[in-house]
């Protein structure tokens, strides 16, 4: 029997470290004991929707080239924040780059928080080719955000649970796509292609409410109003930002005089601690995802994963 590719995802919500344990695994398979597994190494691929956009980067959390310790990251800094980026936008790149690392004989390493995304590249996940229906979107532009969440929760409950539901450029497309198709989410099946370990890494909801305090707070002090400022200048709309959600939507309403910055911090916070909610409803749907405390159980999962 022919062996399928094999492929590791790190996922879980946001603050958890999940790049850090991405690349502390990647370190492994670049040891010599690794060349023992079968590998000469291990690269990593982005399944971050906002991380894929130049110029963001303290405000997505996107991994500096320090952090990386010499570990090959893809899908990061790949197209303008002026642009729009779609999950099919990023399964067609993302599938390209897993067939060169695999052909490299290395191990690719997936490694992110949009559920979307990560289902997009490792399944064989088909989306609906649903050209924008300008006339239905001037229609569906004249109802409340409320008023969209609550006609996605009738047609499409399952959406609805992982979707900001502060985002009325995501409620329109998801309400055009069950309008266009009449489905509510593409069908999902199982790759028949590639042989996929998922080590999820979370902590009970108070700790994670801890990190995300803590890590907005220093995302403030290392310059996240300057880098919104920079993306203003260099002509990202405030409505533009608005649609990226938590960090450029909350900023940018600060800067433009909206809303306090104590108000910016706290309604921030509990929009983060909201989203990181919601990425676990997207995991939980998945049993097949084998949770972890820290590097070495996952390092044990992986090595495992890799001998069978």
């Amino acid at each position: 029997m022919i062996k399928k590719p094999k492929i590791v995802v790190v996922l879980g919500p946001t603050a958890c470290g999940k790049s850090d344990l991405a690349v502390d695994l990647a370190l492994r398979l670049n040891s010599g004991e690794a060349r023992n597994l079968g590998y000469s190494g291990a690269e990593i691929i982005s399944a971050d929707s906002r991380q894929v956009y130049k110029g963001m980067n303290i405000g997505t959390g996107k991994i500096t080239k320090k952090e990386t310790r010499g570990v090959p990251h893809h899908l990061l800094d790949v197209i303008s924040p002026k642009k729009v980026f779609t999950v099919a936008n990023y399964k067609q790149l993302a599938k390209k780059e897993l067939e060169k690392i695999i052909k490299k004989n290395k191990l690719p390493i997936i490694c992110g928080g949009t559920g979307q995304y990560i289902d997009a590249l490792i399944y064989d996940q088909n989306f609906p080719a649903v050209p924008p229906d300008l006339k239905l979107r001037k229609t569906l532009e004249k109802k409340s955000v409320a008023e969209l969440f609550s006609e996605l929760k009738k047609l499409d409950p399952a959406r609805a649970s992982t979707i900001d539901s502060k985002n009325p450029r995501r409620l329109i497309r998801a309400l055009e796509i069950i309008y266009k198709t009449g489905w509510p989410i593409p069908k999902i099946s199982l790759s028949e292609k590639y042989d996929v370990l998922k080590i999820g890494i979370t902590f009970p909801a108070k700790i994670i409410k801890n990190r995300i305090q803590a890590r907005l707070l220093r995302r403030m002090k290392n310059g996240m109003v300057a880098e919104i400022n920079r993306l203003i200048r260099s002509g990202v709309s405030l409505k533009r930002l608005e649609d990226f959600g938590l960090e450029y939507r909350y900023l940018s309403r600060y800067i433009s005089g909206k809303i306090s910055k104590t108000e910016m911090l706290n309604q921030l916070e509990k929009q983060i601690v909201e989203y990181s909610k919601r990425q676990m409803t997207w995991f939980k749907r998945d049993k097949n995802i084998r949770w972890v405390k820290n590097s070495k159980q996952a390092e044990k999962l992986m090595k495992e994963f890799i001998v069978r």
